[in-house]
């Protein structure tokens, strides 16, 4: 399933769901994923001073794929995904 995701607190909302279908509580999840409860909640609560890093270790020890959707004159671009 793919979705549109506009900000955080989205995110967050996906990823707490995820976590949920697994039946993986936030506790284990975190401890699994080796990240801290508090920053699992905070995460899954769409705070915005998240770190980047651990944002997409949280993802990956998830299962969860991030994909960005690029308008295609970024391909015509020095450094663009064809470069």
């Amino acid at each position: 399933m793919q979705t549109t995701i506009k900000n955080a607190a989205e995110l967050g909302s996906l990823i707490r769901l995820a976590r949920k279908a697994q039946n993986i509580r936030q506790d284990d999840a975190a401890g699994s994923i080796g990240v801290s409860e508090n920053f699992l909640g905070k995460v899954e609560r769409g705070s915005e001073s998240v770190q980047w890093g651990k944002l997409f270790q949280v993802l990956d020890g998830l299962g969860l794929r991030l994909i960005v959707d690029l308008p295609d004159e970024v391909e015509k671009l020095p450094g663009g995904p064809e470069a």
